[in-house]
């Protein structure tokens, strides 16, 4: 019985410290990479402590999950978890974290359907925008061109993914700086930043009462702006990349005394600008080490009783 409770007690403790603890970290922006290394170990260390609680109390509760939880096992390890003192509640435990479970997967396959309707949609507006002259292969060419009158640049993930970029962004930006926004937007489809928004966004519409996953949505949308503004600057520099930003911005009212919703591009900018000492590569390597150990405690407290037993 005690290491359900283990569980559950370790996987609240890192969703109400986790959050805390990275707001306060004055190295975040610096690494925004290393940032959601971090914040991916957190959440898959609290989904694990609910995913091991949920096997232990299922198969305290079933003698048909007991055997397929512990059917490679030998015979001392079933009674090293005293599974038969879990009490009554080991069912209703097993049967709401299960519940989760399954939530977690419809709020996921929402977003994905969220998500594949708004690239269907966009795609059907670049197909009126941009149609497919004769000769050509539908969506087939990797960059698309639009008329339009506001500069603007995005990639659109997929299948076939495409870098969609307007006319008055190719007025407007010159060489290196065009260079650089494609680069940025660039950095987003090496790193599928799309999908760590999809299970992002997931988590956090499924269970909006639980604040490390709203601040793990949070932080992701800022973080991989950051990482793919570095993505960029480490080819073209940081000042044509901020130069970049400013351009592809300075018409949005993002500059001014009552911002709009992308108030982090002056952010961006003066981080570009004025950027802070990143970490050695000691360092980095040890905080990375450190955020992998966050979901291997998880795995180390429920095989505790089978290693005493094996040892």
């Amino acid at each position: 019985m005690m290491v359900p409770l283990a569980l559950m007690g370790l996987g609240a403790l890192v969703a109400a410290m986790a959050p805390r603890l990275m707001s306060r970290s004055t190295w975040v922006d610096r690494e925004p990479v290393l940032a959601l290394w971090v914040w991916q170990c957190v959440v898959v260390g609290v989904l694990l402590c609910c995913a091991l609680t949920m096997a232990l109390t299922a198969a305290a509760a079933s003698e048909a999950v007991r055997g397929n939880v512990f059917a490679p096992a030998p015979n001392g390890v079933v009674e090293a978890y005293a599974l038969s003192g879990y009490g009554p509640w080991a069912a209703p435990v097993a049967l709401a974290l299960a519940f989760g479970a399954v939530w977690s997967a419809l709020m996921l396959t929402r977003e994905i359907g969220r998500a594949r309707a708004w690239r269907r949609q966009h795609r059907a507006e670049l197909l009126v925008r941009s149609p497919v002259l004769p000769g050509e292969e539908p969506a087939g060419e990797r960059l698309v061109v639009l008329e339009g009158d506001k500069p603007d640049a995005w990639w659109l993930p997929g299948t076939t993914p495409q870098l969609v970029i307007t006319t008055a962004a190719l007025r407007r930006l010159k060489g290196r700086r065009l260079d650089a926004v494609i680069a940025h937007e660039q950095g987003h489809a090496r790193a599928r930043h799309h999908w760590l928004l999809h299970c992002a966004g997931a988590l956090a519409g499924g269970f909006p009462q639980v604040p490390v996953f709203a601040a793990f949505q949070d932080e992701v949308h800022r973080l991989v702006e950051l990482a793919a503004d570095d993505s960029a600057s480490r080819r073209f520099g940081r000042t044509t990349t901020a130069l970049a930003l400013v351009e592809l911005n300075e018409d949005r009212g993002v500059f001014g005394p009552c911002p709009s919703g992308l108030a982090q591009v002056p952010q961006r900018v003066d981080r570009l600008l004025a950027p802070a000492a990143r970490f050695s590569p000691v360092r980095r390597l040890q905080l990375t080490a450190a955020a992998a150990l966050v979901p291997v405690v998880p795995l180390l407290v429920t095989l505790v009783p089978a290693l005493r037993v094996l040892g």
